[in-house]
Protein backbone atom coordinates (compact mmCIF):
# COMPACT_ATOMS: atom_id res chain seq x y z
CA UNK A 1 0.00 0.00 0.00
CA UNK A 2 2.75 2.14 -0.64
CA UNK A 3 0.63 4.68 -3.01
CA UNK A 4 -1.94 5.15 -0.25
CA UNK A 5 0.80 5.80 2.58
CA UNK A 6 1.53 8.46 0.17
CA UNK A 7 -1.67 9.95 -0.86
CA UNK A 8 -3.03 9.90 2.22
CA UNK A 9 -0.92 8.46 5.65
CA UNK A 10 -3.71 9.02 7.79
CA UNK A 11 -5.94 6.46 6.10
CA UNK A 12 -3.28 4.47 4.96
CA UNK A 13 -2.48 4.30 9.95
CA UNK A 14 -6.14 3.77 10.09
CA UNK A 15 -6.32 0.76 7.35
CA UNK A 16 -3.36 -0.77 8.96
CA UNK A 17 -4.81 -0.35 12.72
CA UNK A 18 -7.86 -1.97 11.25
CA UNK A 19 -5.67 -4.67 10.16
CA UNK A 20 -3.94 -5.31 13.13
CA UNK A 21 -7.14 -5.09 15.36
CA UNK A 22 -8.62 -8.63 13.17
CA UNK A 23 -4.99 -10.23 14.03
CA UNK A 24 -5.83 -9.28 17.64
CA UNK A 25 -9.65 -9.96 18.12
CA UNK A 26 -11.82 -12.53 18.29
CA UNK A 27 -14.45 -12.33 15.43
CA UNK A 28 -18.09 -13.47 16.78
CA UNK A 29 -20.63 -11.76 14.84
CA UNK A 30 -22.87 -13.85 12.68
CA UNK A 31 -22.66 -11.77 10.03
CA UNK A 32 -18.44 -11.49 8.84
CA UNK A 33 -16.22 -14.01 7.82
CA UNK A 34 -12.48 -13.61 6.87
CA UNK A 35 -12.47 -14.12 2.81
CA UNK A 36 -9.28 -15.34 1.51
CA UNK A 37 -6.56 -13.18 -0.11
CA UNK A 38 -7.76 -13.72 -4.21
CA UNK A 39 -11.26 -12.29 -2.68
CA UNK A 40 -9.69 -8.94 -1.48
CA UNK A 41 -6.83 -9.26 -4.52
CA UNK A 42 -9.77 -8.50 -7.60
CA UNK A 43 -11.88 -6.23 -5.30
CA UNK A 44 -8.43 -3.83 -5.43
CA UNK A 45 -8.12 -4.59 -8.96
CA UNK A 46 -8.89 -2.38 -12.24
CA UNK A 47 -11.87 -3.50 -12.55
CA UNK A 48 -13.06 -1.63 -10.69
CA UNK A 49 -13.19 1.41 -12.80
CA UNK A 50 -15.54 -0.32 -15.12
CA UNK A 51 -18.95 1.62 -15.45
CA UNK A 52 -21.29 -1.29 -16.63
CA UNK A 53 -25.35 -0.74 -17.11
CA UNK A 54 -27.55 -3.30 -18.07
CA UNK A 55 -26.19 -6.91 -18.57
CA UNK A 56 -23.83 -8.93 -20.76
CA UNK A 57 -24.15 -8.14 -24.73
CA UNK A 58 -26.36 -5.50 -23.92
CA UNK A 59 -24.46 -2.94 -22.31
CA UNK A 60 -25.28 1.02 -22.58
CA UNK A 61 -21.45 1.57 -22.34
CA UNK A 62 -18.32 0.60 -24.67
CA UNK A 63 -15.58 -1.21 -23.17
CA UNK A 64 -17.26 -4.48 -21.73
CA UNK A 65 -15.61 -7.15 -23.81
CA UNK A 66 -13.67 -8.49 -20.82
CA UNK A 67 -16.12 -7.57 -17.93
CA UNK A 68 -19.03 -9.05 -20.41
CA UNK A 69 -17.31 -12.50 -19.85
CA UNK A 70 -16.50 -11.69 -16.16
CA UNK A 71 -20.45 -11.39 -15.20
CA UNK A 72 -21.14 -14.27 -17.53
CA UNK A 73 -18.99 -16.73 -16.12
CA UNK A 74 -20.30 -15.50 -12.40
CA UNK A 75 -23.76 -16.06 -13.67
CA UNK A 76 -23.12 -19.72 -14.47
CA UNK A 77 -21.26 -20.38 -11.93
CA UNK A 78 -24.23 -19.03 -9.50
CA UNK A 79 -26.65 -21.42 -11.36
CA UNK A 80 -24.26 -24.31 -10.81
CA UNK A 81 -23.30 -24.12 -8.03
CA UNK A 82 -27.13 -23.61 -6.56
CA UNK A 83 -29.01 -25.76 -9.27
CA UNK A 84 -30.83 -22.33 -9.80
CA UNK A 85 -32.66 -21.73 -13.03
CA UNK A 86 -31.53 -18.20 -13.27
CA UNK A 87 -29.44 -15.83 -11.30
CA UNK A 88 -28.46 -12.12 -11.14
CA UNK A 89 -25.43 -11.04 -9.73
CA UNK A 90 -25.73 -7.27 -9.77
CA UNK A 91 -27.41 -6.79 -6.49
CA UNK A 92 -25.28 -4.19 -4.40
CA UNK A 93 -26.16 -5.84 -0.91
CA UNK A 94 -28.73 -8.19 0.49
CA UNK A 95 -31.46 -6.02 1.03
CA UNK A 96 -31.64 -4.35 -2.35
CA UNK A 97 -31.88 -7.89 -3.48
CA UNK A 98 -34.65 -8.72 -1.80
CA UNK A 99 -36.02 -5.22 -2.82
CA UNK A 100 -35.87 -6.26 -6.73
CA UNK A 101 -37.58 -9.19 -5.76
CA UNK A 102 -40.70 -7.77 -4.63
CA UNK A 103 -40.09 -5.17 -7.06
CA UNK A 104 -40.63 -7.65 -9.47
CA UNK A 105 -43.60 -8.82 -8.69
CA UNK A 106 -45.77 -6.90 -6.65
CA UNK A 107 -46.83 -3.54 -6.66
CA UNK A 108 -47.00 -1.05 -3.65
CA UNK A 109 -49.77 -2.05 -1.43
CA UNK A 110 -49.49 -5.56 -1.72
CA UNK A 111 -49.28 -8.29 1.08
CA UNK A 112 -46.11 -9.99 2.10
CA UNK A 113 -46.24 -12.65 5.30
CA UNK A 114 -42.47 -12.69 6.91
CA UNK A 115 -40.88 -13.70 10.30
CA UNK A 116 -40.77 -10.82 12.84
CA UNK A 117 -37.61 -9.30 13.34
CA UNK A 118 -37.63 -10.31 17.42
CA UNK A 119 -38.29 -13.44 16.25
CA UNK A 120 -35.56 -14.00 13.59
CA UNK A 121 -36.38 -11.84 10.64
CA UNK A 122 -34.43 -8.89 8.89
CA UNK A 123 -34.79 -5.41 8.65
CA UNK A 124 -35.73 -5.53 4.89
CA UNK A 125 -38.38 -8.37 6.14
CA UNK A 126 -40.79 -5.69 6.38
CA UNK A 127 -39.63 -3.90 9.45
CA UNK A 128 -41.23 -0.44 10.58
CA UNK A 129 -37.69 1.61 9.85
CA UNK A 130 -37.09 0.04 6.29
CA UNK A 131 -38.05 0.99 3.14
CA UNK A 132 -39.87 -2.43 2.37
CA UNK A 133 -42.17 -1.91 5.65
CA UNK A 134 -43.13 1.78 3.85
CA UNK A 135 -43.59 -0.08 0.21
CA UNK A 136 -46.09 -2.94 1.06
CA UNK A 137 -48.15 -4.22 3.47
CA UNK A 138 -46.16 -6.69 5.93
CA UNK A 139 -47.69 -8.99 8.65
CA UNK A 140 -45.12 -11.10 10.45
CA UNK A 141 -45.24 -14.35 11.63
CA UNK A 142 -43.47 -15.73 15.08
CA UNK A 143 -41.77 -18.46 16.34
CA UNK A 144 -43.53 -20.60 19.16
CA UNK A 145 -43.36 -19.53 22.03
CA UNK A 146 -42.49 -22.81 23.94
CA UNK A 147 -39.80 -24.16 21.41
CA UNK A 148 -38.88 -20.85 19.76
CA UNK A 149 -38.93 -22.34 16.56
CA UNK A 150 -41.08 -21.52 13.51
CA UNK A 151 -44.80 -22.99 13.99
CA UNK A 152 -45.63 -24.02 10.56
CA UNK A 153 -49.44 -24.67 11.62
CA UNK A 154 -49.25 -21.29 12.80
CA UNK A 155 -47.74 -19.46 9.67
CA UNK A 156 -50.54 -21.24 7.62
CA UNK A 157 -53.28 -20.13 9.35
CA UNK A 158 -51.83 -16.53 8.82
CA UNK A 159 -51.50 -16.97 5.16
CA UNK A 160 -54.88 -18.71 4.97
CA UNK A 161 -56.11 -15.01 7.03
CA UNK A 162 -54.08 -12.28 5.54
CA UNK A 163 -53.97 -13.67 1.79
CA UNK A 164 -50.42 -12.29 0.90
CA UNK A 165 -49.02 -12.24 -2.79
CA UNK A 166 -45.80 -13.13 -1.49
CA UNK A 167 -44.57 -15.23 1.45
CA UNK A 168 -40.98 -14.81 2.87
CA UNK A 169 -39.23 -17.59 4.31
CA UNK A 170 -35.62 -16.41 6.02
CA UNK A 171 -34.22 -14.84 9.02
CA UNK A 172 -31.15 -12.83 10.39
CA UNK A 173 -30.95 -14.56 13.49
CA UNK A 174 -32.89 -17.84 13.51
CA UNK A 175 -30.59 -20.78 14.64
CA UNK A 176 -32.45 -23.57 13.72
CA UNK A 177 -33.02 -24.84 10.02
CA UNK A 178 -35.91 -23.78 8.02
CA UNK A 179 -38.99 -26.05 6.64
CA UNK A 180 -38.84 -25.02 2.79
CA UNK A 181 -41.02 -27.40 1.68
CA UNK A 182 -43.52 -26.90 4.71
CA UNK A 183 -43.31 -23.25 3.60
CA UNK A 184 -43.67 -23.94 -0.21
CA UNK A 185 -46.79 -25.90 0.49
CA UNK A 186 -48.26 -22.92 2.35
CA UNK A 187 -47.56 -20.63 -0.35
CA UNK A 188 -49.07 -22.04 -2.78
CA UNK A 189 -52.11 -22.95 -0.88
CA UNK A 190 -52.53 -19.25 -0.95
CA UNK A 191 -51.28 -18.58 -4.37
CA UNK A 192 -48.70 -16.27 -3.21
CA UNK A 193 -45.32 -16.86 -4.39
CA UNK A 194 -42.35 -17.63 -2.13
CA UNK A 195 -39.02 -15.99 -1.58
CA UNK A 196 -36.15 -17.32 0.73
CA UNK A 197 -33.53 -15.36 2.30
CA UNK A 198 -30.45 -17.12 2.73
CA UNK A 199 -28.53 -14.18 3.33
CA UNK A 200 -26.26 -15.94 6.52
CA UNK A 201 -26.63 -19.31 5.31
CA UNK A 202 -25.60 -18.90 1.71
CA UNK A 203 -22.16 -20.78 2.39
CA UNK A 204 -23.22 -23.50 4.43
CA UNK A 205 -25.89 -24.47 1.68
CA UNK A 206 -23.69 -24.21 -1.34
CA UNK A 207 -21.55 -27.08 0.59
CA UNK A 208 -24.60 -28.86 0.76
CA UNK A 209 -24.02 -28.91 4.72
CA UNK A 210 -27.93 -28.07 5.16
CA UNK A 211 -30.84 -27.89 2.97
CA UNK A 212 -30.79 -25.88 0.19
CA UNK A 213 -34.05 -23.26 -0.37
CA UNK A 214 -33.60 -23.46 -4.13
CA UNK A 215 -35.86 -26.63 -5.23
CA UNK A 216 -39.41 -25.29 -3.29
CA UNK A 217 -38.66 -21.36 -3.94
CA UNK A 218 -39.72 -18.84 -6.74
CA UNK A 219 -36.70 -16.99 -5.84
CA UNK A 220 -33.31 -16.99 -3.41
CA UNK A 221 -31.70 -14.25 -2.18
CA UNK A 222 -28.43 -14.21 -0.42
CA UNK A 223 -25.06 -12.22 0.47
CA UNK A 224 -21.47 -13.55 -0.71
CA UNK A 225 -19.98 -12.11 2.84
CA UNK A 226 -21.20 -14.15 5.15
CA UNK A 227 -20.51 -18.18 5.57
CA UNK A 228 -20.07 -17.38 1.85
CA UNK A 229 -16.77 -16.17 2.73
CA UNK A 230 -16.56 -13.75 -0.15
CA UNK A 231 -17.16 -9.98 -0.76
CA UNK A 232 -19.90 -7.67 -0.44
CA UNK A 233 -22.96 -7.58 -2.59
CA UNK A 234 -26.25 -9.38 -2.96
CA UNK A 235 -27.38 -12.16 -5.71
CA UNK A 236 -30.70 -13.30 -6.75
CA UNK A 237 -31.62 -16.56 -8.01
CA UNK A 238 -34.99 -17.17 -9.50
CA UNK A 239 -36.75 -20.15 -11.36
CA UNK A 240 -36.98 -19.29 -15.11
CA UNK A 241 -40.40 -17.46 -15.57
CA UNK A 242 -39.37 -14.70 -13.57
CA UNK A 243 -35.91 -13.89 -15.40
CA UNK A 244 -36.67 -11.22 -17.24
CA UNK A 245 -38.45 -9.60 -14.10
CA UNK A 246 -35.72 -10.20 -12.19
CA UNK A 247 -33.23 -8.51 -14.53
CA UNK A 248 -35.71 -5.51 -15.04
CA UNK A 249 -35.68 -5.01 -11.25
CA UNK A 250 -32.33 -4.90 -10.90
CA UNK A 251 -31.47 -2.56 -14.01
CA UNK A 252 -32.97 -0.22 -14.36
CA UNK A 253 -35.59 -0.44 -11.50
CA UNK A 254 -33.56 -0.72 -7.91
CA UNK A 255 -30.18 0.20 -9.14
CA UNK A 256 -27.91 1.60 -11.74
CA UNK A 257 -24.26 0.71 -12.19
CA UNK A 258 -22.60 -2.29 -10.92
CA UNK A 259 -19.33 -2.45 -9.46
CA UNK A 260 -17.57 -5.12 -12.02
CA UNK A 261 -14.87 -6.17 -9.02
CA UNK A 262 -17.63 -7.21 -6.60
CA UNK A 263 -19.08 -9.38 -9.60
CA UNK A 264 -15.77 -10.99 -9.83
CA UNK A 265 -15.22 -11.30 -6.34
CA UNK A 266 -18.41 -13.35 -6.84
CA UNK A 267 -17.30 -15.19 -9.33
CA UNK A 268 -14.47 -15.86 -7.66
CA UNK A 269 -16.02 -17.25 -4.38
CA UNK A 270 -18.68 -19.38 -6.36
CA UNK A 271 -15.70 -21.41 -8.18
CA UNK A 272 -13.98 -21.54 -4.38
CA UNK A 273 -17.53 -23.07 -2.81
CA UNK A 274 -16.78 -26.21 -4.90
CA UNK A 275 -13.37 -27.09 -3.41
CA UNK A 276 -12.95 -29.91 -0.41
CA UNK A 277 -11.60 -27.07 1.72
CA UNK A 278 -14.40 -24.79 1.22
CA UNK A 279 -16.78 -27.66 2.11
CA UNK A 280 -14.85 -29.00 5.08
CA UNK A 281 -14.56 -25.31 6.47
CA UNK A 282 -18.64 -24.95 5.97
CA UNK A 283 -18.84 -28.74 7.79
CA UNK A 284 -16.78 -27.44 10.64
CA UNK A 285 -18.36 -23.88 10.77
CA UNK A 286 -21.92 -25.82 11.55
CA UNK A 287 -20.06 -28.32 13.76
CA UNK A 288 -18.07 -25.36 16.72
CA UNK A 289 -21.26 -23.54 16.05
CA UNK A 290 -22.83 -26.32 17.86
CA UNK A 291 -19.67 -26.58 20.52
CA UNK A 292 -20.05 -23.39 20.89
CA UNK A 293 -23.58 -23.50 22.51
CA UNK A 294 -22.76 -26.59 24.33
CA UNK A 295 -19.90 -24.85 26.45
CA UNK A 296 -21.81 -21.99 26.67
CA UNK A 297 -24.80 -24.07 28.20
CA UNK A 298 -22.19 -25.27 30.70
CA UNK A 299 -21.11 -21.47 31.59
CA UNK A 300 -24.97 -21.29 32.29
CA UNK A 301 -25.85 -19.59 29.52
CA UNK A 302 -28.67 -20.61 27.49
CA UNK A 303 -29.49 -20.58 23.64
CA UNK A 304 -32.52 -19.35 22.29
CA UNK A 305 -33.77 -22.48 20.86
CA UNK A 306 -32.36 -24.78 23.11
CA UNK A 307 -29.36 -25.10 20.65
CA UNK A 308 -28.46 -24.36 16.98
CA UNK A 309 -28.20 -26.20 13.63
CA UNK A 310 -26.04 -23.31 11.58
CA UNK A 311 -23.58 -21.07 12.06
CA UNK A 312 -25.25 -19.03 14.67
CA UNK A 313 -25.39 -19.33 18.47
CA UNK A 314 -28.03 -17.20 19.97
CA UNK A 315 -27.95 -16.69 24.26
CA UNK A 316 -30.63 -14.95 26.11
CA UNK A 317 -28.85 -13.23 28.38
CA UNK A 318 -32.05 -12.21 31.14
CA UNK A 319 -30.77 -15.04 33.15
CA UNK A 320 -27.34 -13.72 34.21
CA UNK A 321 -28.77 -10.02 34.57
CA UNK A 322 -27.65 -8.71 31.34
CA UNK A 323 -28.51 -6.37 28.54
CA UNK A 324 -27.18 -7.65 25.20
CA UNK A 325 -25.40 -4.01 25.13
CA UNK A 326 -23.77 -4.23 27.94
CA UNK A 327 -22.57 -7.86 27.35
CA UNK A 328 -21.19 -6.88 23.80
CA UNK A 329 -19.42 -3.68 25.25
CA UNK A 330 -17.88 -5.70 27.86
CA UNK A 331 -16.57 -8.48 25.25
CA UNK A 332 -15.15 -6.01 23.07
CA UNK A 333 -13.00 -4.80 25.85
CA UNK A 334 -11.50 -8.25 26.34
CA UNK A 335 -11.27 -8.63 22.31
CA UNK A 336 -14.00 -10.40 21.84
CA UNK A 337 -16.17 -9.16 18.96
CA UNK A 338 -20.14 -9.57 18.82
CA UNK A 339 -23.38 -7.68 18.60
CA UNK A 340 -26.50 -7.17 21.05
CA UNK A 341 -29.11 -8.69 19.19
CA UNK A 342 -33.36 -9.00 20.29
CA UNK A 343 -34.96 -12.45 21.28
CA UNK A 344 -38.42 -13.56 21.11
CA UNK A 345 -38.76 -12.40 23.99
CA UNK A 346 -38.01 -8.70 23.23
CA UNK A 347 -40.87 -9.01 20.87
CA UNK A 348 -43.40 -6.60 23.06
CA UNK A 349 -40.26 -4.22 24.43
CA UNK A 350 -39.43 -2.07 21.28
CA UNK A 351 -35.72 -0.91 21.74
CA UNK A 352 -34.71 -4.04 24.34
CA UNK A 353 -31.99 -6.27 23.30
CA UNK A 354 -32.06 -8.86 25.85
CA UNK A 355 -29.69 -11.29 23.35
CA UNK A 356 -26.00 -12.02 22.28
CA UNK A 357 -24.96 -12.82 18.87
CA UNK A 358 -22.52 -15.42 17.97
CA UNK A 359 -21.26 -16.73 14.68
CA UNK A 360 -18.63 -19.67 13.83
CA UNK A 361 -17.79 -18.70 10.35
CA UNK A 362 -14.73 -16.23 10.87
CA UNK A 363 -13.40 -18.18 14.13
CA UNK A 364 -13.66 -21.61 12.04
CA UNK A 365 -11.78 -19.66 8.86
CA UNK A 366 -8.42 -19.29 11.43
CA UNK A 367 -8.51 -22.93 11.56
CA UNK A 368 -10.42 -23.38 15.16
CA UNK A 369 -11.98 -26.04 16.30
CA UNK A 370 -13.37 -28.12 18.80
CA UNK A 371 -11.12 -27.01 21.72
CA UNK A 372 -11.05 -23.47 21.05
CA UNK A 373 -14.61 -23.27 20.75
CA UNK A 374 -14.13 -24.44 24.85
CA UNK A 375 -11.62 -22.11 25.38
CA UNK A 376 -13.64 -19.78 24.00
CA UNK A 377 -16.63 -20.43 26.21
CA UNK A 378 -14.48 -19.69 29.21
CA UNK A 379 -13.27 -16.97 27.68
CA UNK A 380 -16.31 -15.39 27.31
CA UNK A 381 -18.13 -16.76 30.64
CA UNK A 382 -15.16 -15.04 32.36
CA UNK A 383 -16.27 -11.58 30.98
CA UNK A 384 -20.01 -12.13 31.26
CA UNK A 385 -19.62 -13.29 34.78
CA UNK A 386 -18.47 -10.08 36.17
CA UNK A 387 -19.05 -7.31 32.91
CA UNK A 388 -17.88 -4.29 35.25
CA UNK A 389 -14.45 -5.76 36.27
CA UNK A 390 -12.32 -3.82 33.93
CA UNK A 391 -8.84 -5.33 35.80
CA UNK A 392 -10.59 -8.88 34.87
CA UNK A 393 -11.38 -7.92 31.77
CA UNK A 394 -8.03 -6.30 31.02
CA UNK A 395 -6.25 -9.60 32.04
CA UNK A 396 -8.81 -12.04 29.77
CA UNK A 397 -8.04 -9.09 27.06
CA UNK A 398 -4.53 -10.33 27.07
CA UNK A 399 -5.21 -13.67 27.20
CA UNK A 400 -7.61 -13.25 24.14
CA UNK A 401 -4.65 -11.57 21.84
CA UNK A 402 -2.43 -14.03 22.83
CA UNK A 403 -5.10 -16.83 21.68
CA UNK A 404 -5.70 -14.94 18.39
CA UNK A 405 -2.30 -14.96 17.57
CA UNK A 406 -1.80 -18.62 17.48
CA UNK A 407 -4.44 -18.64 14.61
CA UNK A 408 -3.74 -15.58 11.89
CA UNK A 409 -5.80 -14.33 9.38
CA UNK A 410 -3.31 -12.51 7.05
CA UNK A 411 -0.21 -11.87 8.63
Amino acid sequence: MKSLLKDDPEIAAMVDREAQRIEDTIDLIAAENHPPRSILEVLGSVLHLKTIEGYPGKRFHAGCAWVDQIEAMAISRAKALFGAEHANVQPLSGTAANLAVYFSVLRPGDRILSMGLAHGGHLSHGHRASITGKCFSFKHYAVDSRTERIDYGRVRRLALDFRPKMIVAGASSYPRLIEYDKMAAIAKEVDAVLLADMAHLAGLVAARVIPSPVPHCDFVTFTCYKTMAGCRGGVILARQPYARKIDAAVFPGCQGTSPVDQIAAKAVIFKMATTNDYIHQQQETVRNAARLSAQLARQGYRSVSGGTDNHQVLLDLTAAGLDGATAESALEAAGIIANRNVIPRDADDPGATSGLRLGTAAVTARGMGEDEMARLAALIGGVLKHPADEKRIWAIGAEVKAFARQFPVYA
